[in-house]
């Protein structure tokens, strides 16, 4: 059994595949060789298929050409631990996977040292980071689009968990100017009304502490390991071994209460909302 975090991307990018060429599970069973037992594992990550049987979907799927060697060598290394992709600034090579993992996860915890994380920015905010992040211009509505459709998973039925610590001064940072800022800010106070969704300021007061070692975001799941993102510039990777996860779990548990209480990071923003709507 794989169940890495690159059998598990892999899994989820051929499931979106299948959708896109219009094929139910019954109806891709019927085109190939196995049965609809094995695409399910193989889409879920429990099974990594063999080059033949990806090739055999991959031409079900039409994927020719760089992506087809690209599918084909990300399943050759799926039972190897961690998962790391260089590409472009903003458009992860691993988007298929990340959306994955937030569908799939009960808990989100997040340390956010530099900016409000995806999940609770607004489209303005959204739009901003992109802009000035180097991306190219034509991918940006795009890619704002995506970001707002992965924040269904706070409203859902079942919504996941989702813990964020964030620092102090990415409240202070007027990141779009301050008309979009004191939205966003207002935003993160809303989402904050939800039961699911706590977030706990690391203020200026604290001095260094054990978070300043990197922005990262741990999934937890009901069957499976956790999963730790880290995200850079033109990096990304993802760790899946217990001994290079562990330590970023325990970190929850230490900034707890060292962070400001829910309460009193709500005061915190409330004040930053009227800094900056008096300016």
């Amino acid at each position: 059994m794989a169940n890495t975090a690159k059998a598990r991307g892999l899994g989820a990018e051929l499931r979106e595949l299948r959708k896109g060429a219009g094929l139910t599970v019954r109806g891709l069973e019927e085109r190939l060789s196995f049965s609809r037992s094995t695409i399910s594992r193989i889409e879920r990550g429990d099974r990594v298929p063999s080059a033949e049987d990806l090739g055999a979907m991959l031409a079900i799927y039409n994927v020719t050409g760089k992506r087809r060697k690209e599918l084909l060598q990300m399943a050759k290394d799926a039972d190897q631990p961690n998962w790391t992709e260089i590409g472009d600034p903003g458009v992860p090579r691993q988007l298929a996977a990340l959306l994955e993992f937030e569908r799939e996860a009960t808990r989100i915890s997040m340390v956010s040292l530099n900016r409000v994380p995806g999940l609770l920015q607004t489209r303005a905010y959204a739009r901003a980071v992109l802009e000035t992040g180097g991306v190219d211009p034509e991918n940006i509505e795009n890619l704002v689009d995506v970001r707002m459709r992965r924040q269904e998973i706070l409203r859902r039925p079942d919504p996941v968990d989702l813990l964020v610590f964030l620092d102090e001064a990415v409240l202070r940072r007027p990141v779009g100017g301050p008309e979009v800022m004191a939205a966003q800010l207002k935003q993160i106070l809303s989402a904050m009304e939800r039961e699911n969704v706590l977030v706990q300021v690391l203020p200026f007061a604290l001095g260094g502490h054990i978070g300043q070692d990197g922005s990262h975001v741990i999934y937890e799941f009901e069957k499976a390991d956790p999963i730790v993102h880290l995200e850079h510039r033109r990096s990304s990777q993802f760790l899946d071994e217990t001994a290079d996860t562990k330590s970023f779990c325990e970190l929850v548990d230490i900034l707890r209460p060292k962070a400001l209480s829910t309460s009193l990071s709500a005061n915190l923003i409330r004040n930053y909302v009227d800094n900056v709507e008096g300016q």
